[in-house]
C-alpha cells in the first residue's frame, strides 16, 4: 500500500453518538464497523468510550496496557488506568516480559520497573512469568503458532487499552502492536515476531506481516470477547519501549478512539494523523512510511481481521 492508495481510502464518515451511559451498545451485523471518537482526554472519557464497545466483554478481563520503561514520559496516566480498573469489575492489567535489553527482560526487573512507574495501585499479571502457551495462527504465511504468556489463557476477555504512538520498527504502534508483540512471551514469542531467518530485529513489510499474524492468533483466541481503545496523546515517533530516550513529542494530542474492530481503529488512528497539516504530521508520516508501517493495515485486511471501511462516530 503506497501513500496515494492509502490517502484515497482514508476518508471516514462523521456521525454523532449519544453521550449518556451506554453500557452495552448493539451494532447491526451488516453495518460498517463504528469507531467512536472524542477529543476529550480524561479518565471520564476513557470510561465513556469503553462503555460504547464493551458489549461482549465478560468474565475475567485482561487489560493489556504498555506500562513502560523506567520513568517513561509518555505512558498512559496511571490515575486514568486506576479509575478504569475501579469501574471495570474483575479486570487485571496484563503485560509480558521483553526481548530487548531492559530491566523488563526478567520478571524481577519488570516488577521493579512497575513500581518505579507508579503501577503500585494494582496487581499487574506478567503473563509469561510461568512460561508460554502456543496459540495457532490460522492462514499465516510466516507463523503457524505464536508463543504467548501462559497466563493469557486464564482470561475470558481482553481489552486492548493502547497508547497510540510511533514505533522504531513498526512505524506506528496501535492496537495491533499492543496485542501482538505485547502478549507474545519475552523469550520465545517476541523472537518469533522479530526474527526473519538468521536475522533478529528484521523490520520492513515482512515484519508488519508477522506482527499482524501474531495479532490474529490473539483475536482468533478471544473471538468476540476482545475490544480496543486507542489513546492519541503524547505521541512521539518513539515507542514507550524507548523510555526516557524517546524522541520529543511533536504531534498535538488528538483524543480517544474506541471500536470492536482492530483494523478499523488502527486505520482511523492513522487517518487522524494524516489529516493534520502537512508540516505538523511530516515527522510521524516519515516514521510510518520509512518503516513500511502501512503494511500493518493492508495485511490485517488480507487476513480478514477487520474492515478499513469504517464509520467515525463523534461522541
Amino acid at each position: 500500500m503506497d501513500r496515494r492508495d492509502f490517502l484515497k481510502g482514508s476518508a471516514a464518515v462523521a456521525g454523532l453518538a449519544a453521550t449518556g451511559a451506554l453500557p452495552k451498545v448493539a451494532q447491526a451485523a451488516d453495518a460498517k464497523p463504528k469507531v467512536y471518537y472524542t477529543k476529550d482526554l480524561s479518565a471520564e472519557s476513557l470510561l465513556k468510550m469503553y462503555s460504547l464497545v464493551n458489549r461482549n466483554i465478560t468474565g475475567r478481563i485482561a487489560v493489556k496496557v504498555h506500562t513502560g520503561e523506567p520513568n517513561g514520559p509518555n505512558i498512559l496516566p496511571r490515575e486514568w488506568v486506576k479509575a478504569f480498573l475501579q469501574n471495570v469489575p474483575n479486570s487485571t492489567v496484563v503485560e509480558c516480559n521483553v526481548l530487548y535489553e531492559s530491566p523488563r527482560k526478567t520478571t524481577a526487573g519488570h516488577r521493579k520497573t512497575l513500581e518505579t512507574n507508579g503501577w503500585n495501585f494494582t496487581k499487574v499479571d506478567i503473563m509469561d512469568e510461568d512460561g508460554d502457551a502456543n496459540l495457532p495462527v490460522k492462514g499465516g504465511k510466516w507463523l503457524k503458532e505464536l508463543a504467548v504468556g501462559k497466563h493469557l489463557l486464564n482470561y475470558d476477555s481482553l481489552v486492548a487499552l493502547t497508547h497510540f504512538k510511533g514505533h522504531t520498527m513498526g512505524g506506528f504502534g496501535g492496537s495491533l502492536k499492543n496485542i501482538s508483540i505485547g502478549c507474545a512471551s519475552g523469550r520465545v514469542g517476541k523472537e518469533q515476531l522479530h526474527r526473519e531467518g538468521g536475522k533478529l530485529w528484521s523490520g520492513g513489510p515482512n515484519f508488519m506481516e508477522r506482527m499482524a499474524e501474531g495479532g490474529k492468533a490473539i483475536t482468533d483466541h478471544f473471538g468476540q470477547r476482545i475490544t480496543y481503545v486507542n489513546v492519541l496523546r503524547k505521541m512521539s515517533v518513539s515507542c514507550d519501549c524507548e523510555g526516557v530516550a524517546a524522541e520529543p513529542v511533536r504531534l498535538p494530542d488528538l483524543g480517544i478512539l474506541a471500536s470492536t474492530d482492530i483494523l478499523a481503529i488502527d486505520k482511523a488512528s492513522v487517518d487522524l494523523i494524516y489529516s493534520l497539516p502537512e508540516k505538523t504530521r511530516a515527522h510521524m508520516v516519515e516514521r510510518i512510511e520509512s518503516r513500511s508501517g502501512l503494511r500493518q493495515l493492508s495485511y490485517m485486511k488480507e487476513l480478514g481481521m477487520g474492515s478499513d471501511d469504517y464509520e467515525l462516530v463523534e461522541v
